[in-house]
């Protein structure tokens, strides 16, 4: 059997939390898939160095800074993706934040902040995404949870509970969704060498988690996108709803 290089050629794909890291390796991976990728995050000059990149090498890129957090904002990214790419077959939902902190010390915004971005915003995207999905017959939502989405840590509370609400609302949709072709993919990585862990607000627990990635050989953004790029290319009957990626020298 001959794989295809380039599956995606027509669908258009949309990557939030695109600027660095796992969504910027994603959005070059579906690009050089064959997609055209609308690139979704706060920061507007580093997603268009995203974008100039994907188009030098001949893929289609547009721009569209989004504050997931803002549900306007988040409508307004779905119709400018359908406006300049005329629909929307894949939306992966990959901005997040991870502020970790005890309970006891927890500063509440951050928890609020986690909810906002983690899980309220992954969840608006996903309502604004389904008509535009329904209208082309079919699509597919990856959403990026985590390890945190399975396991509970200390000092991980805030973020453990939008993880694991990422997973009980992607299963839920996906229930909901199957007679419309619409699939479903939750990706939960181990530890990644991003910049999440740079916005750890206790010094302490940060610096643990530097070491931490320090001791092993971690994933990178390109090994997820490597994983997002795998599920989004199988045939229409192949649904990959879940997938636990660790580092192999990881143990928890």
């Amino acid at each position: 059997m001959v794989l295809d290089a380039t599956p995606l050629d027509g669908q258009v794909a949309l990557v939030t939390g695109a600027s660095s890291g796992i969504g910027e390796a994603t959005a070059e991976a579906l690009a050089d898939a064959g997609a055209s990728v609308a690139l979704a995050a706060r920061r507007e000059s580093e997603l268009q160095t995203v974008a100039d990149g994907i188009e030098s090498a001949g893929g289609e890129a547009l721009v569209v800074p989004t504050d997931v957090t803002e549900e306007e904002q988040v409508e307004s990214m779905i119709d400018a993706t359908v406006s300049e790419f005329g629909g929307l077959d894949i939306l992966v939902n990959n901005a997040g934040v991870m502020l970790l902190e005890a309970v006891e010390d927890a500063d509440t915004d951050n928890w609020r902040q986690m909810i906002a971005v983690n899980l309220t915003g992954l969840m608006s995207a996903t309502k604004a995404a389904l008509p535009a999905m329904k209208e082309r017959g079919g699509g597919h939502v990856v959403n990026v949870s985590s390890i945190a989405g399975r396991k509970a840590m200390a000092t991980g509370s805030g973020y453990n509970a939008t993880k694991f609400g990422v997973n009980g609302f992607t299963e839920a949709f996906r229930q909901e969704v199957t007679d419309e072709g619409i699939r479903t993919t939750i990706i939960e990585p181990g530890l990644v060498d991003t910049e999440l862990a740079d916005h750890i607000p206790d010094e302490e627990i940060q610096s643990q988690t530097e070491e931490w990635v320090d001791s092993i050989d971690p994933l990178t953004g390109e090994d997820i996108a490597r994983s997002i790029r795998f599920a989004v290319s199988q045939p229409q009957h192949v649904s990959i709803n879940e997938m636990l990626i660790r580092p192999t020298q990881q143990e928890m």
